[in-house]
């Protein structure tokens, strides 16, 4: 019988963490940020503050990890914490809200960038409103928007997925060149601007007027920060096909997030040095405006260009991973039995890949970047709670079971990460609920992720009946 093998190593490891964190995010929402927070100095506050949290919960999933080294991950997870009907709405969740919006989202900024050298096509503002889908209660999507954009993005989640298909080894060794490209290119372009004499360090003090109060600029602030380290959970979906797991995962997670927050800091020191913050607010490609002026024009082309192969890492290494999710899901469903099997002839979960490019695509037609990914945050933050919380309970319930990694001065990294994310959780959906009432947002981002995620309970109830 067909099965996934364990052929990943440390360095493929680290390389899936750090290529699945470092994206798009760095460097599409420090604009946003810093108009949100009317400071500098808040700015890179933000980004320490949000590395450390998911830090926290990362090093406290890796505790299960080391448990349950088991292809799927949190889906597993989720079986032995809090049995088979929440494994099933996380499963459904992250097929139909997270996993598939995280790959359309990454995609969709690299297609995004690519306008930076050439204008892509799309229909006037009359067509692309012409088709328009409500949603009662949630707000409108416009498929036909931005379509130039959409299609280059379409395009990449097929190619990766095709590649991911044909070969594991394939996948793993394209991510670990992608990634230490990656690496290589932000430290070379982060220290060209550091040290390029064109800004100035009293950028550090610049402030702008925000209409958010303190908190709530906070939590806006972090929710943009989280989307730019998620994907760590990642390496946890492939635990199956992981050499030496028990070691292997706690450790890449260990070191690829501290690397993540290293290279998020410096390059938002590169950012503010060049760019006053009034600037960085008013700015739609903020890192090629930054390179633009510490490195001439071909400064800001270099950027594009580093943004794009960061971007093509991120979307290969979360099609690679989000896919065992799916392919977990349908191995314990009699009616999905099928999204569960291995491809004989490759060994990959060739059925899930496909159709979570399916989904992904269908996604992409829903709307833009900031829909997605603020979408998705909010769901994912919810389950990753959760997962922290299920290990307080896996230490009540399962008090003698092995545990080759223990959380680092347990409990109190996994209380502290439980109890920000409830507030998180809160504060981001107050804040979606008061900016679609001014008429900000034409969608309530986190209800509309709420209501897909929601409907895997009857989903469940439906499948437990027929079976």
């Amino acid at each position: 019988m067909s099965q996934l093998q364990r052929t990943l190593s440390f360095k493929a490891t680290y390389a899936i963490v750090v290529g699945s964190v470092i994206g798009s995010g760095v460097f599409m929402k420090p604009a946003v940020m810093a108009g949100q927070l009317g400071s500098a100095w808040l700015l890179i506050l933000v980004w320490i503050v949000a590395g450390l949290i998911t830090l926290f919960g990362a090093l406290s999933n890796a505790e299960a990890a080391a448990m349950f080294p088991e292809t799927g991950g949190q889906y597993v997870f989720f079986q032995k914490m809090y049995g088979e009907g929440f494994a099933f709405v996380y499963g459904w969740s992250a097929f139909a809200v997270f996993n598939t919006a995280g790959n359309a989202s990454i995609a969709y900024v690299c297609a995004q960038y690519t306008e930076y050298f050439v204008q892509l096509p799309r229909f006037s503002q009359a067509i692309e409103q012409s088709l328009h889908i409500p949603i009662p209660l949630i707000g409108v999507i416009y498929p036909l928007e931005n379509i130039g954009v959409k299609s280059l993005t379409i395009f990449l989640v097929v190619l990766f997925t095709a590649i991911n298909y044909f070969s594991v080894r394939y996948g793993s060794g394209l991510q670990r060149i992608l990634t230490a490209l990656k690496v290589l290119a932000i430290v070379l372009v982060v220290l060209g601007i550091l040290f390029s004499g064109k800004g100035d360090w009293t950028n550090l003090q610049s402030t702008t007027v925000t209409e958010l109060n303190w908190l709530t600029a906070f939590m806006a602030a972090m929710a943009g920060a989280f989307w730019a380290y998620d994907g760590w959970n990642n390496i946890t979906f492939i635990a199956g096909e992981v050499r030496e797991p028990q070691r292997h995962i706690p450790k890449s997670l260990l070191f690829g997030l501290l690397t993540c927050i290293s290279i998020y800091v410096l390059i938002n020191l590169a950012f503010v040095y060049v760019l006053p913050l009034s600037a960085m607010t008013q700015s739609s490609f903020v890192a090629s405006d930054a390179g633009k002026i510490a490195l001439g024009t071909i400064g800001g082309g270099l950027i594009a260009l580093l943004v794009i192969l960061s971007t093509l890492g991120t979307t290969n290494a979360n099609i690679l991973s989000t896919a065992r999710v799916t392919f977990a899901l349908g191995k314990a469903s009699d009616r999905l039995n099928w999204v569960g099997k291995v491809q004989p002839q490759y060994q990959t979960p060739g059925n899930a890949l496909w159709l979570n490019a399916g989904w992904s695509i269908l996604l992409i037609f829903s709307g833009s970047f900031d829909m997605l990914t603020d979408m998705l945050i909010f769901v994912s933050w919810f389950f990753y709670g959760m997962s922290a919380l299920g290990i307080i309970r896996l230490r009540r319930t399962m008090p003698d079971a092995a545990r080759p990694y223990r959380v680092w001065a347990y409990p109190w990294p996994t209380i502290l990460f439980v109890v920000f994310t409830a507030v998180f959780l809160v504060a981001t959906l107050y804040t979606d609920i008061r900016l679609y009432q001014e008429g900000k947002s034409h969608l309530i981002n986190a209800a509309f992720g709420m209501l897909i995620a929601g409907l895997g309970i009857p989903l469940y109830f439906i499948s437990r009946k027929q079976r």
